[in-house]
């Protein structure tokens, strides 16, 4: 593992404005991730773990406070350049899957690279072979499993050779045997080197992680 600094956040709070209402959904939030790291974070409902990978994952801005990923500093960036960085650094894979119903697997997988304007097919096959689903590769989603989604939503996650990797609830929607493989396939890309980082309530990929993020109430609890 490659222990310097990727992720950095510095006093990062998020505040929202419900009615006459502020919700501070994160509070000084200070992180520092490795690269090549595997974290769990970890909390209650409504703790703020999803904001947390909302900023992580350049979705939202802070209210206050820094964000540091790869040597680029991201809390002020405009849109454009949000766009471009999560689709070069940045996988995303969640609970729900989020696959089209009218396009196969293959074409799932292939659908983000689209936007850069590279020809991925070579890749996305590769890809779709790797996470098991060669034999389905032309099946829709409608004709997959609940595991057989995940797999092809962490292909997809993949096309555009990301170096970090966020998951929220991957295994949230799946049996054991399923869940199972989903985790295997997460080690077999972190010990490739990707960083991953994951919102979870299954204390068995808790146990896989390297290292566990617990927050409560917006803060990180020590």
């Amino acid at each position: 593992m490659n222990n310097s600094t990727f992720i950095q956040l510095e006093h990062v709070t998020k505040l929202y404005h419900r009615g006459p209402e502020t919700v501070h959904a994160l509070e000084d939030i200070t992180l520092t991730i490795g690269a090549g790291e595997y974290v769990a974070v970890v909390g209650h409902s409504g703790s703020g773990k999803t904001t947390l990978m909302n900023i992580l994952g350049c979705l939202d801005h802070p209210t206050r406070g820094r964000i540091v990923i790869n040597g680029h500093e991201l809390q002020h960036a405009a849109e454009k350049e949000l766009n471009r960085f999560r689709r070069q650094t940045i996988g995303f894979i969640f609970q729900q899957f989020f696959l089209i119903p009218t396009l196969n697997v293959i074409e799932n997988v292939e659908l983000p690279s689209l936007f850069t304007g590279i020809n991925k097919k070579d890749r996305a096959r590769q890809l779709v072979e790797m996470v098991g689903l060669g034999k389905r590769m032309r099946h829709l989603p409608g004709q997959l499993s609940g595991g057989e989604m995940q797999r092809a939503a962490i292909a997809r996650s993949l096309i555009n050779s990301p170096s970090i990797l966020l998951a929220d609830e991957p295994t949230g929607n799946l049996d054991s045997r399923n869940a199972e493989a989903i985790m295997g396939v997460f080690e077999k890309l972190n010990g490739e080197g990707m960083t991953i980082i994951v919102v979870t309530h299954n204390p068995d990929l808790v146990k896989r992680c390297s290292r566990t993020v617990h927050i409560d109430d917006g803060r990180i609890r020590t």
